[in-house]
């Protein structure tokens, strides 16, 4: 599949999902080149973006902060390391729901070249992310029974995150 194809199957599904996504010039300096968060949403620029893929893990950060982080996000999507593995986590299951690779997100450009390495992971059904993806109300726990273990991941009952603090927020 070429970028412009995998572009088009990305932004079609953020969109889909409550990520609005949208063109835009950008400059050199982005984090990921061609890819900046800007309020909630995601701006490409297809003349700089060099890996499709990245959109998903970028929405990924989006999906998984504190609802009332996501207007205020502006190129920096944190440096929490449990909001990153969870964005991993749900950027790998964006990807089995675009039908597409895994290694388009997870490929060997990023992820300090472990991206195949990673993709492997997930594939094998070492889901490292999908504790805080459940906690968060995303999806369900595949190891245990009742009602946290449905809808069994890399299936999501919800796209994005909805309580400030999951373990509060629940009632």
């Amino acid at each position: 599949m070429d970028n412009k194809t995998v572009t088009k199957k990305i932004t079609d599904f953020l969109n889909g999902i409550g990520i609005t996504t949208r063109e835009g010039e950008l400059p050199d300096d982005t984090f990921l080149p061609g890819i900046r968060v800007e309020h909630g949403e995601l701006v490409y620029d297809p003349a700089r973006m060099k890996y499709p893929g990245d959109l998903l893990h970028e929405a990924g950060h989006i999906a998984v902060m504190k609802p009332s982080q996501r207007e205020d996000c502006f190129a920096d999507a944190g440096a929490d390391m449990g909001e990153e593995i969870a964005a991993q986590a749900w950027s790998y299951a964006a990807a089995v729901a675009c039908e597409i690779e895994p290694e388009v997100v997870f490929h060997d450009h990023g992820y300090k070249g472990g991206g195949t390495h990673t993709a492997g992971i997930y594939r094998d059904g070492h889901w490292p992310g999908v504790p805080l993806l459940a906690w968060m109300g995303l999806t369900g726990m595949p190891e245990v029974e009742g009602e946290l273990a449905h809808p069994k991941f890399p299936e999501m009952k919800a796209w994005l995150r909805v309580w400030e603090d999951p373990s509060k927020d629940r009632g």
